[in-house]
């Protein structure tokens, strides 16, 4: 009978066997439209489409995260047949950044939570900030952030995996002020960064300068499409809305508002390396899986993977 440790040892050693390539492909399996509710179907349908390797939240593991224990969800990951790109913190866990008497807390959560995907041979936790307030960050917000997140990208650091927050709008980390304050007020080689084409956008940013301006401190590329409208980096800000209803985020190359081949040019000439993570936010038009199926047939024409 195989044990948990073996489940975990293999799982662990699994991403180590991929192939030559300098592009790691993966997707995230918390599409609105299907996968949201469900994350064993969305894993399952993600390798239908042709991903091996899921990115998700952890709270989608609440007795795992509640125990500390990864070998309570290594057996069916195992029988699916995927490995995690990594698992973002989320729910369950402080994300007030801003706040310094959260911060022994978050240091201990997020630590916990590296650790605990190391466990599956992940090599970055990806971290997004907690929920923005109506002021946004203000000047000593992000100073607390900068601090903590220096402080996490050492501990970090010390597990054996780099720390790389997400700028994701509707967060305390989105704009372009802010996202310029934390890349510079940071160790470089202790805090990396998850460069999301679509928040990027959203924030003001053009995705492709920032990925030139930032080289290997990326350490993953979130890939999702934008209206045309905003290709650049857009001129206002969108409120929170509907994803449903009226979604701003898209699949790839699908609706024109990120130049992605701009983007796999600047990756091949950059020789750089890391994760391409496929993100479908909300799927209103296709069930989860035919989306999916449109980004592995958009990343194998694209960037070659």
């Amino acid at each position: 009978m195989t044990t948990r440790r073996e489940v975990l040892s293999a799982l662990a050693a699994a991403p180590l066997a991929a192939g030559h390539s300098r592009y790691k492909l993966g997707i995230t399996t918390n599409t609105v439209g299907g996968w949201e509710k469900d994350t064993w179907l969305a894993f399952r349908e993600a390798k239908a489409a042709g991903f091996d390797n899921v990115e998700t939240f952890i709270h989608y593991f609440k007795e795992a995260w509640e125990k500390n224990d990864p070998s309570l969800i290594a057996p069916r990951i195992a029988e699916i047949g995927v490995n995690f790109v990594t698992i973002s913190n989320g729910g369950p866990m402080e994300m007030h950044f801003e706040d310094p008497s959260k911060h022994e807390k978050i240091i201990e959560e997020h630590v916990r939570l590296a650790k605990f995907v190391k466990t599956f041979g992940c090599t970055h936790l990806k971290c997004n900030a907690g929920p923005r307030r109506q002021m946004g960050s203000t000047g000593a917000d992000l100073r607390e952030m900068s601090k903590v997140y220096n402080e996490l990208g050492r501990r970090i650091a010390d597990v054996g995996i780099q720390f790389a927050p997400h700028a994701h709008m509707w967060s305390q980390f989105e704009s372009r002020r802010e996202v310029e304050y934390i890349l510079e007020h940071t160790n470089p080689s202790q805090v990396f960064f998850v460069l999301d084409t679509g928040h990027i956008t959203l924030g003001g940013m053009d995705p492709v300068k920032l990925a030139r301006e930032l080289k290997s401190r990326v350490v993953e590329f979130h890939l999702k499409d934008t209206h045309e409208r905003h290709r650049g980096g857009a001129g206002v800000r969108i409120e929170r809305n509907d994803k449903m209803a009226e979604p701003v985020f898209f699949a790839l190359g699908t609706a024109g508002g990120v130049d992605f081949p701009a983007l796999a040019d600047h990756l091949e000439s950059s020789k750089w390396s890391g994760w391409l993570t496929c993100e479908l936010d909300s799927s209103p038009m296709r069930p989860p899986i035919e989306g999916a199926r449109i980004n592995r047939a958009y990343m194998r024409e694209t960037f070659g993977i």
